[in-house]
Parts: C-alpha cells; structure tokens; sequence
C-alpha cells in the first residue's frame, strides 16, 4: 500500500562533496518497508522543479520510526532537495517498488556510486537472519567515499577504486572477491556495473537481482518514462521494479 505523507527532517549531513543524507521522521508508524524500495520525494514548491525525484531507501528504522536517504547532487532537483535544513517538513509517496527478496545464504552485494544506498539495509535484513554478507562498494576516489561504518555492523565490506587511492585498484568487477563463491548475488549501481556483474552471474550459474536505475518521474506506472525491455515484454521499473532478475533483463 502507497502513503503519501510528510516527514520531518531529523538529521542532515553532507558525506562528501555530491552525497548528503537526510533521515526523515514519519508522524505516523512506518508501513513495512522492504530493501530496495525507493521513495519519490517532493521538491521545493517554490522551486521551479515540477516533478518528484526518485530515492532509493538507504536506511529504516522501526524503532524511532525513521527512514533514511542517501541523496546525490546532480541536477537541479536534487540540488534544492540539499537546501532543506533540519527540522523542516518533505512530502514523499512511499514505499514503492517492488524491493529484494532475501535469499541465499552466502551473499554478495555490489554497489557502485548512489548505488551503495540500498545495499545497507539489504545487509541489516540478512544481518536479522543470522548472515553476514559480503559487501563490495565502487568508488571513483577516496573523494568520492562515504563513511561505511554503519555497513559494517552487518557486513564484510570490500573497496574498490577506480584510482587506487583506497582498497583494490580498477573496476568493481576486476576486484578478488569474485575468487569466491555465492549463492546469490545483488546489485545497484552504473548500468554498465550492473551488465557486467548480470554476465558474471549467468556465466556462472549464480543468481543474480539488479535494482535498476532507470528514470522514474511518477512512481506509478502512468508516465512510462522508465519502461524496461525484458524476456516477458516492456515492464515499467518503478511497478514491476526495480528489481529484476537479472535473467529477465534484456539489456
């Protein structure tokens, strides 16, 4: 069930010179939220910024009845969604999409860029189940790393850097971890990431969920700017998505 609702801004914080995060409290209690859901997120009515923005669910917190997004400045959207301040109210419609089954018991998660954002609260689920994962998060830089403390209190956490400043130098996909065996693997990020860790997977007969980051302008399923080409037709991202089995896509 979709709610549309205004929360208060609790914290905010800038985690490096394009990521800020902004930890939201809900009036009233939260719905059950599943990892991998996003929420569209209203911009500044004075702005000249008409439609919602797309965020993905970095964090949910049952107890304090909070939720947390972890929010890239790259257009003029996001860029006012930075000028609120702390206490201030924001209008999101949530949860939507269809989220990540947990499944596996030895799983890795790849992230890479704003992708990074759901794969904590994917870890914290498996973490509930009595796993640990294996987390493996693309940087460009250290410049462009966030804090990963809260990553590691329910995952094994892997860096790689396109420059080598931190972790294994290269690609994601060029990183050691991928010397050992999963049952299941899940991944958000770059769509070349994901393609590259989708050949991966079915080469090697493991399963494989990608969160797409296609556009979503509604979030509902009216406008089609997200439709998505699959082995069973055009599916919209935000409804029928956005995650997929990565055998579903056709890239």
């Amino acid at each position: 069930m979709k709610h549309c609702d205004n929360f208060v801004v609790s914290e905010k914080k800038f985690l490096n010179s394009t990521f800020f995060k902004l930890k939201l409290k809900a009036k009233e209690n939260l719905p059950l939220i599943k990892a991998g859901q996003f929420v569209e997120v209203q911009v500044n009515s004075d702005s000249k910024v008409l439609l919602r923005r797309p965020i993905s669910i970095n964090d949910v917190d049952s107890q304090t009845n909070e939720i947390s997004l972890i929010i890239q400045t790259v257009g003029q959207g996001t860029k006012e969604l930075a000028k609120i301040n702390e206490g201030e109210e924001i209008n999101l419609v949530y949860p939507l999409g269809n989220g990540f089954n947990i499944e596996g018991e030895n799983p890795l998660l790849v992230g890479g860029g704003v992708g990074i954002a759901p794969l904590l609260y994917l870890a914290k689920n498996f973490h509930a189940k009595g796993i640990k994962p294996k987390v493996l998060l693309g940087f460009r830089s250290q410049e462009q790393m966030i804090d990963l403390k809260e990553y590691e209190k329910y995952a094994d956490v892997y860096i790689s850097t396109q420059d080598g400043s931190v972790g294994s130098k290269g690609l994601v996909t060029e990183n050691e971890i991928f010397t050992q065996s999963y049952d299941t693997i899940y991944t958000c990020g770059p769509t070349p990431m994901m393609r590259a860790i989708s050949d991966y997977s079915l080469k090697n007969n493991i399963k494989c969920y990608a969160s797409l980051e296609n556009k979503m302008a509604c979030g509902i399923g009216a406008c089609l700017c997200c439709v998505q080409n699959t082995t069973e037709g055009h599916k919209c991202t935000c409804t029928e998505g956005p995650v997929f089995n990565v055998k579903d896509i056709i890239w």
